[in-house]
């Protein structure tokens, strides 16, 4: 018996939500092209509109991460509203963080299988109303606020597991990494304009809920752009080679497959030692350095009912934004000038990124109080090597995974990445700040230093990940020329219609 997957490609804009997985699968190029004809490009986006994909899919990524950090931005100020210690405050992090890894597997399943333009719309569409409820919150009920920050991570997930699959659809080799790096720019740039904006909308309002009312506005014009704009590529086209096609496996059988591949296991861990560092210091940045200058004598103490207003969420998120321009820039230009040398270069660039970090941030945090400048130049010099790696990693998930199983790959590193980095770490500091600090409490030199004490983990987490990305380096090449020439083994079991409804069959009983 024979298959011959030739059906018309429904994964284009006019595809169907709920389309079974056969209809996903990679069609072959026809082989011969009438006279005349223009070729289409593999993906079947037009070179156009694939640019004009990537950029409507940038602006989201910027805005996922604007919303993120806008409340770490008027952090000080929601502390005493809510009248609440560093670690109710490190909650609305991790409550999000873990919102989000629970429900990336979820979307990464989805994302593999259905149309992802619709997947991301309704996400981003939920994502935006939730922000602007929370505005809302009167004081007495803080832990509306922690679910309203959970229930943000719906839309985050349903996003983040899904848009570098359709980059990677688009484009390959050095336009691909070119492309990810324009996409991972976001991640520092955003960061760093939610801190700008939520103290901006703070001061110029005298009310930090404003500051949760911008980025809802702008999600919804995210998702007009994003029905409009985007076209749904071909899923693996533009890789995909003429003796073999894709297909896709069962859930099972893709977890069993990323879990023996070592590269993609070992960066993973390595980008967990990314996540753990960023999200403490994106939540707890600004308030330590606001507290440096408290002790510094520069400021007063932010008393209750008063607004915490200073420049330190301004000048962080100014930082942050420079910094993850020329980090992030940066570490695909200097991989791609190695890679003809060293195949290697990839992780490698990764681990010298975070082992050279490490000690700068060390330095940030223990000058803190000494020295106003030298703190901000350290802070600048740490920041700029960690953002070597946000779009390193995310090439070095796509190269090592075949098409139909990244999402599913963006999902579980996802899940890896929070579950041991950003999710616990901003609530790890809160808590092993107020343990230090309750042995003085009426002391705020005391609660200064407690919270320099507790973000010192930042170091020593940076260098143990630079160590995991020095373990990829021994993988790379082997995992990378797997992926490159996957052909589906007797044992896999792939999915083709029988009788008008669909059935799971081993690959070695269909001759494709």
């Amino acid at each position: 018996m024979s298959f011959s997957r030739t059906q018309p490609d429904p994964m284009g804009d006019s595809a169907p939500f709920l389309s079974l997985p056969e209809e996903t699968a990679v069609r072959e190029e026809p082989q011969g092209e009438e006279e005349g004809h223009v070729e289409e490009p593999a993906s079947g986006v037009s070179n156009r509109r694939a640019a004009l994909t990537v950029a409507v899919l940038c602006y989201i990524n910027l805005l996922n991460y604007m919303d993120r950090f806008t409340v770490a931005g008027v952090l000080p100020e929601i502390e005493n509203f809510f009248d609440i210690g560093d670690s109710n405050s490190g909650l609305l992090q991790t409550v999000f963080i873990c919102s989000y890894m629970v429900l990336a597997p979820i979307f990464g399943y989805l994302g593999d299988r259905y149309n992802r333009k619709l997947i991301m719309s309704v996400g981003i569409f939920f994502w935006s109303v939730v922000t602007l409820c929370s505005s809302f919150i009167p004081k007495e009920h803080f832990w509306l606020l922690l679910l309203t920050r959970g229930l943000v991570g719906v839309g985050e997930a349903s996003y983040s597991t899904i848009a570098p699959t359709i980059i990677a659809d688009l484009y390959i080799a050095d336009r691909r990494s070119r492309m990810l790096s324009v996409f991972y720019f976001a991640i520092p740039v955003g960061s760093g304009l939610g801190y700008i904006m939520g103290s901006n909308m703070e001061h110029s309002t005298g009310d930090w809920h404003w500051a949760l009312r911008v980025t809802p506005a702008l999600g919804l014009l995210a998702v007009v752009a994003l029905l409009l704009v985007v076209k749904e590529p071909l899923r693996g086209a533009v890789e995909s080679r003429p003796e073999q096609s894709l297909v896709h496996t069962s859930w099972l059988s893709d977890i069993r497959e990323l879990s023996k591949n070592r590269s993609f296991l070992l960066s993973s861990f390595g980008f967990t030692a990314v996540a753990f560092v960023t999200g403490s210091l994106a939540l707890w940045a600004p308030t330590f350095l606001y507290r440096a200058r408290v002790v510094q004598g520069e400021l007063p103490p932010c008393l209750p009912e008063q607004s915490c207003g200073s420049q330190e969420s301004l000048i962080f998120g100014i930082i942050t934004c420079v910094t993850g321009l020329l980090g992030v820039g940066s570490g695909v230009e200097i991989s791609r000038r190695l890679r003809p040398s060293n195949p290697r270069s990839d992780p490698l660039v990764c681990a010298t990124g975070l082992l050279v970090s490490s000690p700068f941030l060390y330095l940030a945090i223990v000058t803190a109080q000494a020295s106003r400048p030298a703190t901000y130049v350290f802070i600048f010099l740490g920041e700029t090597f960690l953002s070597l790696n946000w779009a390193i990693v995310a090439d070095i998930l796509l190269y090592v995974v075949v098409p139909t199983r990244r999402s599913t790959a963006e999902a579980f590193q996802i899940v890896l990445s929070h579950l041991l980095g950003d999710a616990g770490s901003p609530y790890l500091i809160g808590v092993v700040s107020d343990a230090i600090h309750s042995r003085s409490p009426d002391s705020f030199l005391w609660e200064f230093r407690s919270l320099q004490f507790s973000l010192l983990l930042c170091s020593f987490v940076g260098v143990v990940g630079g160590g995991f990305f020095l373990a990829t380096a021994l993988f790379i090449e082997k995992d990378r020329l797997r992926a490159q020439s996957h052909v589906p083994s007797d044992d896999e079991r792939i999915v083709v219609p029988k009788r008008g409804r669909s059935t799971k069959v081993p690959v070695s009983s269909v001759l494709i």
